[in-house]
């Protein structure tokens, strides 16, 4: 059995009105339990929770302190190619698109490593589009062999792979794997998903099983807000989450926020997120679930990092580029898309130690043979 197995037995729509079904009165009741269950996560993402957004982030940041302290981990992506054979509409390396296409060689790899080493991180993020032949495994295995010294803490998020694949890259010493349904409405998905592997909507949902059966360490959920109702695919994602949890129970996880952001090739927001409808959706999870790490990236406002930091967020990025060699390579490749939050790392570092919280670099290891 996979996730899917279980997916199919929910219908969108119906959840999505179940959601929009709650009450304020429902919403009250729920918040008085000691334990939030996935039913009562849906009251959670429902319209009538907006006007207990106080509450809820009062209760979100006294679980985060409880489990996590008052730590911040950071961690920077590293875009490695922006070579891509699908079609994603939502996507500046859609193939669509006539950019500039450019993938790292050792040199410049090791220049970019430098470079981020200087800042301070020891966890890295590496990043391509989905192109197989170009930066298939063979490509992310020598990636991640040439820098293993150099990081505690090396994460992908790259095209879905098999688990023999993913099973090679872990030997190598890779740590953690993020992968976005992107939405969890079938039809939907492929309005976005015209053409290319990432088109396959069944192998994409089924990644994180493979993920679990290799024995990897962290997975990473979350789908894309914009391209449809965000309440109905965060009980999505909640449900994959729990399904994930119970079946790969040696393994951790987070849950990321992306939000679209500007990029070439520009499809607008079917559905508008506000930074309100966020916070809630934050606090949601972290009532939901004490231990899960909540990340948030640099495509969001300074404004908004700046106050996210006391609502439960575990993880952020800073002075991140998306686009390959961005930091230290002259290349005139395009940008994945545009960030918000431009600060440098030590501003980033300060803001946070300025709420009273502490900047974690590594808070794990491991031996690499």
């Amino acid at each position: 059995m996979s996730f899917k197995t279980i997916f199919e037995q929910y219908d969108w729509d119906t959840v999505k009105r179940d959601i929009y079904s709650f009450s304020q009165d429902d919403v009250q009741d729920i918040l008085a339990k000691e334990r939030i269950s996935l039913e009562d996560f849906k009251a959670l993402l429902s319209p009538a929770a907006k006007f207990f957004i106080e509450p809820m982030a009062q209760r979100s940041n006294a679980l985060t302190k409880k489990r996590f302290g008052n730590n911040i981990q950071m961690y920077i992506p590293m875009y490695l190619s922006n070579e891509c054979q699908n079609i994603c509409t939502y996507c500046g390396f859609s193939m669509t698109n006539k950019i500039p296409r450019k993938t790292l060689n050792d040199a410049e790899i090791l220049k970019e490593v430098q470079h981020i080493k200087a800042l301070g991180y020891d966890h890295i993020l590496l990043v391509t589009g989905e192109a197989n032949k170009t930066v298939g495994v063979p490509y992310l295995q020598h990636a991640i062999h040439l820098i293993r010294t150099h990081f505690s803490n090396i994460s992908i998020e790259v095209q879905p792979l098999d688990q023999a694949e993913y099973e090679t890259l872990i030997a190598e010493g890779l740590y953690a794997v993020l992968v976005y349904q992107e939405t969890y409405h079938k039809a939907t998905y492929k309005v976005h998903h015209p053409k290319g592997k990432k088109s396959n909507f069944d192998y994409r949902l089924d990644t994180p099983d493979r993920l679990g059966k290799a024995g990897i360490h962290k997975i990473g959920l979350g789908a894309l807000f914009g391209l449809e109702d965000w309440r109905t695919d965060s009980f999505f994602t909640a449900l994959h989450l729990r399904y994930l949890q119970k079946t790969y129970w040696k393994t951790k996880y987070s849950i990321s926020f992306p939000r679209l952001r500007p990029h070439q090739g520009e499809v607008q927001p079917k559905i508008e997120m506000t930074d309100a409808d966020l916070v809630q959706l934050i606090c949601a999870f972290r009532l939901l679930d004490e231990d899960i790490e909540l990340s948030m990236s640099t495509r969001e406002t300074e404004t908004f990092r700046n106050n996210i930091i006391n609502i439960g967020i575990t993880s952020m990025s800073a002075e991140s580029k998306t686009n390959p060699g961005g930091y230290t390579v002259a290349t005139d490749s395009l940008e994945q898309f545009e960030i918000s939050d431009e600060r440098s790392t030590e501003a980033i570092k300060k803001m946070i130690q300025s709420q009273g919280y502490e900047v974690v670099w590594k808070d794990w290891s491991k031996h690499f043979k």
